[in-house]
């Protein structure tokens, strides 16, 4: 049951709750509750518990309560929130953000078109049989739809796009999707933006694995490589690079010249005597040919079994 009061301590009670969950949570889950039953949203509040909880009320009752345990705290980090608090629901969670995701998608419910609403997606009535008799067609030469007459049903013959994204449903549209048994949307918690100890994000950060976040950064410490090299400043990322060519610039000093070190000397050898590079080569050859013919044994041909005769197979095939 709801706490019963007056309003100034319906007002005291939401902000000690929510005070109380500023300090004990750090990670919060923003949502749009649009179209969302009361029924519906027991249900998720059911299914989110122990680890999580689910706070409802005023985008300004929320940004006076966060300032005001701001400023009691001394902790800046919830004030990050305020800029996202609108028509919202906040999900406060101990849990792993991913999965709670995952929990809130479960509780999506079909729902009717209703006069009025503004479709989330397009909706398609499907060709087929609709059961409906003819008497019903006016429905479908109000709204275009091509249709024919198929033991004594109304039949449509084609796919046909009824609502676009973005508009609104019409009267006729509904009454038709109503006959049709069609319930094109779902609704439930949209999740709007995460926030985690200080920081908020987008909720498809949440679907970024260990191999994504290693391949952006690879690519970043690629990028800045390059640039570093481009622009000889040098960088972590662009210091083995460096290294090395100064290293190839050094050994054709070496060979142009009379100096040299021990690095040079072993590569003016292999220049004078090319077939060095053969002899540093068959070792890594042989090694490698060793495995095959190892297994090569194993792969002897089989001898091929005599072919019986006619006697053994205990009679003959001629006569």
């Amino acid at each position: 049951m709801g706490f019963k009061g007056t309003k100034a301590e319906k007002k005291l009670n939401y902000d000690k709750k929510m005070c109380e969950m500023l300090e004990e949570y750090s990670k919060v889950l923003v949502c749009a509750a649009d179209n969302v039953g009361s029924k519906q949203m027991q249900s998720i509040r059911k299914g989110l518990r122990p680890d999580s909880m689910v706070l409802m009320g005023k985008n300004t009752m929320m940004k006076r309560t966060i300032r005001m345990f701001s400023e009691r705290s001394g902790s800046t980090d919830w004030l990050n929130l305020i800029p996202y608090l609108g028509n919202v629901g906040l999900i406060f969670t101990k849990g792993d953000l991913k999965e709670v995701r995952e929990e809130i998608g479960k509780y999506k419910v079909g729902a009717p078109a209703r006069v009025g609403l503004v479709a989330p997606i397009d909706v398609v009535v499907p060709p087929g049989n609709t059961g409906l008799d003819p008497s019903q067609t006016s429905f479908f030469q109000v709204l275009n739809i091509p249709t024919k007459i198929n033991k004594g049903t109304v039949e449509i013959i084609a796919p046909v796009e009824l609502i676009h994204k973005g508009e609104k449903v019409g009267s006729s549209e509904a009454a038709l999707l109503a006959k049709l048994g069609i319930r094109p949307f779902s609704y439930g918690l949209v999740i709007q933006n995460v926030y985690d100890s200080g920081s908020v994000f987008d909720p498809a950060v949440l679907d970024l694995t260990e191999e994504d976040l290693m391949g952006k950064f690879a690519s970043g410490v690629s990028m800045v490589a390059a640039l570093s090299l481009g622009l000889d400043y040098p960088t972590l990322a662009a210091a083995p690079h460096m290294f090395a060519n100064a290293f190839k610039n050094v050994v054709a000093i070496a060979l142009e010249t009379e100096y040299s070190f021990p690095e040079a000397d072993k590569v003016k050898e292999y220049l004078k005597d090319p077939s060095k590079f053969a002899v540093a080569a068959a070792p890594v050859a042989a090694s490698s040919e060793a495995p095959a013919a190892a297994a090569a044994p194993a792969e002897e041909k089989k001898p091929e079994p005599e072919e019986e005769s006619d006697e053994d197979m205990g009679f003959s095939l001629f006569d």
